[in-house]
């Protein structure tokens, strides 16, 4: 059996986008070109890059909701595309943007996945109440309706949804946005015990370069589709001469660096990565 959590080898997708009713053109944008790395198992990897380098797509290909043009992905040994079935069983995903049924409690949303893959009730009941306390969510919210909820508190359902059946490997698309930064602490600190006591493999998108540096062995800097460098924080500023990683990923990505919280105007707690 192979130590490789995941294979990646010169993954490339594009989009097509229609311009036009009458007369219809269209263009093509590249979101990944010809990327390629590996992630040991039991590793936590980070991927950086400004929004629209291409980390979400690659996180969907990963998670068989969309098929690349070009190139081969091994997850756990299962091939991709082929073997999404398997692939599928043993993968946990959260995103910045998690979908449920708003208005069922946060309850019935994570019995509803727990059912998907034939957990029992009693099992998932305690199951999620365990991370769900970890997370440090209120168990009075555990019966309210997600719609009642704040963002960061539906972000903590995601992560619990994704965890239920421990899977052996993690998708984690920018999972602490929108948590308060004692939330965002108790995340991260219910990874490393997750890494640590299960051998879980991670691969994490993030905004927030503390976070990555606490969470991640290496680190990969994404721009424009193509998978720039990667390295541990320290061989990162080394190779760029920096004294952060905001100030290497600067210096190898060529791509501007910026606080904020989405263009409201606010100072931010984290480090926002936007293009130039």
């Amino acid at each position: 059996m192979s130590n490789l959590g995941i294979e990646v080898r010169h993954l490339c997708k594009s989009f097509r986008k229609r311009k036009g009713v009458i007369r219809a053109r269209s263009s093509v944008t590249h979101a990944l070109r010809d990327v390629s790395f590996e992630v040991a198992r039991g590793e936590t990897y980070g991927l950086l890059g400004p929004n629209g380098s291409g980390k979400s797509t690659l996180i969907r290909v990963l998670a068989t909701l969309l098929v690349p043009d070009e190139g081969e992905v091994r997850l756990l040994g299962y091939r991709l595309p082929g073997e999404e079935a398997e692939v599928r069983r043993r993968v946990g995903r959260v995103s910045v943007d998690a979908a449920f049924y708003k208005k069922l409690s946060a309850r019935e949303n994570l019995l509803y996945s727990a059912y998907l893959y034939g957990m029992d009730k009693a099992h998932a009941e305690r199951r999620a109440m365990e991370i769900l306390e970890a997370l440090g969510l209120d168990g009075e919210k555990y019966t309210d309706p997600l719609e009642e909820m704040s963002r960061g508190m539906q972000q903590k359902v995601a992560i619990t949804r994704a965890l239920l059946v421990n899977p052996p490997l993690l998708l984690l698309d920018e999972p602490t946005t929108g948590l308060d930064p004692k939330s965002r602490r108790d995340v991260q600190t219910f990874l490393e015990r997750l890494r640590s006591e299960h051998g879980t493999t991670i691969l994490l998108t993030s905004h927030d370069m503390a976070e990555t540096e606490r969470l991640c062995s290496r680190i990969g800097f994404i721009a424009k589709g193509r998978l720039i460098a990667e390295g541990t924080a320290e061989e990162l500023k080394r190779r760029s001469n920096a004294a952060s990683l905001d100030d290497a990923f600067i210096a190898l990505a060529g791509e501007k660096l910026e606080e904020g919280d989405g263009g409201a105007g606010r100072k931010s707690n984290e480090v926002a990565l936007a293009e130039a």
